[in-house]
């Protein structure tokens, strides 16, 4: 008999293992479910972080695109577009020639930009001397740019003497500003 008890003892301690082992704990199954969340919301955050970091690529690329046309860029030495000139002189000071080398550049690379060079003077003189200085500032100007490369096809001279002024007054500042052959594109 002692076998018998013994046999009883030993199968309900296997079937009190075994029906602990088929209940589920509860901390356990809470821990699971926090993992997985936490898991679901750290893919959620990485998917979050590399969508917003495509994006920034995107808005980046798209801005580097974008090209800002030299002309128009106020650090570039394309903005520049005046040559002054002494007192009754129409000869191209050294001082410009960077600006006219990349004028001529630009003008070679891009075979639709058509230029006219405007040549003024400042108030002194007679209106036919004043236009007739006007022109040749705007031939002096003209002649560098086609030694520099820039093709004589897309590029035309006028004169507009006296009657164009950048500044006004009677004094050598306002002279000095009116002294001038200005690049102007027409078309690009």
């Amino acid at each position: 008999m002692k076998k018998t008890v013994l046999g009883l003892v030993i199968v309900g301690l296997l079937a009190g293992c075994s029906s602990e082992q088929t209940k589920p704990d509860t901390s356990q199954a809470d821990a699971a479910r926090a993992a997985a969340a936490k898991a679901a919301a750290d893919k959620a955050a990485a998917d979050a972080a590399a969508k917003a970091a495509a994006e920034a690529r995107a808005r980046e690329a798209a801005l580097a695109a974008q090209k800002i046309n030299p002309l128009d860029d106020p650090n570039n030495i394309l903005s520049q577009r005046s040559v002054y000139f002494a007192f009754d002189k129409y000869n191209v000071g050294s001082e410009y020639q960077p600006m006219l080398q990349a004028h001529a550049k630009y003008i070679e690379d891009h075979s639709n930009a058509k230029v006219q060079l405007q040549g003024n003077c400042d108030d002194r003189g007679s209106v036919e001397y004043n236009l007739a200085l006007g022109q040749r500032r705007a031939d002096s100007v003209r002649k560098s740019l086609s030694l520099l490369g820039a093709p004589e096809a897309q590029m035309s001279s006028i004169s507009f003497g006296k009657s164009k002024p950048r500044a006004q007054g009677e004094n050598e500042t306002a002279w000095a500003q009116n002294r001038r052959t200005d690049i102007v594109y027409q078309s690009e």
